[in-house]
């Protein structure tokens, strides 16, 4: 049997009902330096605190699973080396081991669910990379979109992926993809892509109630929440998809693969917009926290 450990302040939330949104812990040990990555986590936190929800950052330490950190331990984790970066695929080993690791977007999601929290804020999905008819590279966020129900708000997918065939993969795997107040999918730094959304709401409160109906009528899985960054902190795409395409050019001629080309490229782009894409993305983190939370408070007003 897996031991939950709750932050003291995630356990009286479960015990008094106030409404909680899971996030994940690899922005913390592999999104950007220490003390920053510290800075951003206890912010996006407040920013949940703020808006009427709890915030229950998610990790694994010393073969525990954490949902929601202490001040110390969200620091300690902050600092600490050799952190593995875990997904579907080797949670279960990473706890079964007595390891430390940092939850992706798939492991957050599980361990949400198993923590019965239904709302998960994050930046952006995984999703199908470039090139990936050739790679077979495809995150396994896609997949647990399709099976483990939790409401998952991203400002789309990171745009260093084929958006296209991250849409078609998510059709095909029947997740629905809900753009919160405009028709486009967002590209993560840029508000707009030049792909449709199936689905658009206009407020927590439907994406709240498609939550519950889904569960209602029984079906597996999980939705997608695309929240566009806001227009005052983007990056416009046709500034950025040039950078994206010469930074993808750098990774194949220095013949990175495999996991190195996400890092790689997010190096090159942050170094190619003097830091803007940091700032970007910490902007849009924040705007998600701010929905989910809303998300999370509804669907509490819905249930009674």
């Amino acid at each position: 049997m897996i031991d939950i450990q709750y932050s003291a302040e995630v356990r009286a939330a479960k015990n008094d009902g106030t409404p909680i949104v899971a996030l994940e812990s690899t922005i913390i040990t592999h999104g950007m330096p220490y003390p920053q990555n510290i800075e951003v986590a206890a912010q996006v936190e407040q920013d949940i605190r703020d808006a009427g929800a709890v915030p229950a950052t998610i990790a694994v330490i010393d073969g525990r699973l954490r949902v929601g950190l202490e001040p110390d331990q969200l620091k300690d984790l902050g600092q600490a080396q050799g952190v593995a970066k875990i997904s579907r695929a080797d949670m279960a080993a990473c706890i079964a081991s007595g390891g430390t690791g940092a939850t992706t977007v798939a492991a957050t999601m599980i361990a949400a669910h198993f923590a019965g929290i239904e709302v998960f804020a994050t930046g952006g999905i995984g999703g199908v990379h470039r090139g990936a008819e050739t790679s077979f590279d495809i995150s396994a966020d896609l997949h647990e979109l399709a099976q483990t129900p939790v409401t998952v708000v991203a400002a789309g997918a990171k745009a260093i992926l084929d958006l296209a065939k991250t849409l078609e993969v998510l059709e095909t795997l029947g997740v629905p993809v809900i753009a919160h107040g405009q028709d486009e999918f967002p590209a993560f730094w840029s508000a707009k892509s030049p792909f449709a959304t199936p689905l658009r709401m206009d407020t927590a409160e439907q994406i709240a109630k498609a939550h519950a109906t889904r569960r209602a009528l029984g079906l597996p899985g999980g939705q997608l929440v695309a929240n566009p960054i806001p227009l005052a902190d983007q990056i416009p795409s046709e500034e950025l998809d040039p950078i994206i395409a010469s930074a993808q050019q750098d990774a194949e001629a220095h013949r990175i693969t495999g996991k190195a080309v996400t890092p790689y490229l997010l190096q090159r782009i942050y170094e190619r917009t003097e830091g803007r894409s940091l700032i970007a993305n910490i902007a849009l983190v924040r705007n998600n926290a701010r929905l989910a939370a809303g998300i999370a408070k509804a669907l509490k007003a819905q249930a009674g």
